[in-house]
């Protein structure tokens, strides 16, 4: 757990990442503790490891090491909540245009959305199926994949782990 006087900062983020893995919003966990995917049961960690992002599995209090395998963090909502489920298509809808500037300034390669529901309101389609998209978002080529929470019992870790490797070996790809 970080200093009492240490403020929780969700974004881990530099310019020109090849992925931005992004949630709807940080967890009530992240925000307590002071790291990004910081439940026990989470298991973000683990499939990116697993899936070629990295060479070793980092603790969350390691988050910022991230940046040095190409890859960042960040929410489309800043508000934290205990489930994501909290956050209204409306409530990211509002946060949308900042959201959007900030992946502007960031420029990364690709946005890997963890769920569904943020980037269905964020392409503004109902029809998102995993995996890359058609569309971009604020110029990054938008990627959806299963959410690593705990809560998520749809995809086991083999699974999250299938789909996490599957956009790795897309980034791998010399860029065009």
């Amino acid at each position: 757990m970080r200093d009492r006087g240490d403020r929780y900062q969700p974004d881990i983020l530099a310019r020109g990442l090849d992925v931005v893995f992004c949630g709807i919003n940080p967890a009530l966990t992240a925000a307590a503790d002071g790291y990004n995917f910081s439940s026990p049961t989470n298991r973000f960690w683990s499939a990116i490891h697993l899936a070629g992002f990295t060479d070793r599995q980092l603790a969350p209090a390691e988050e910022r090491t991230l940046l040095t395998y190409g890859c960042g963090i960040t929410a489309v909502v800043t508000r934290p909540t205990s489930e994501a489920r909290e956050v209204s298509a409306l409530e990211i809808r509002q946060a949308l245009s900042s959201f959007e500037a900030k992946m502007r300034t960031f420029g990364p390669r690709v946005l890997a959305f963890l769920g569904k529901p943020a980037v269905s309101v964020v392409l503004g389609t109902g029809a998102v199926g995993w995996g890359l998209q058609d569309q971009t978002v604020a110029g990054a080529t938008a990627w959806v994949l299963p959410n690593p929470s705990g809560r998520n019992r749809r995809f086991s870790t083999a699974a999250l782990v299938t789909a996490y490797a599957e956009l790795h070996a897309f980034v791998a790809l010399p860029r065009r």
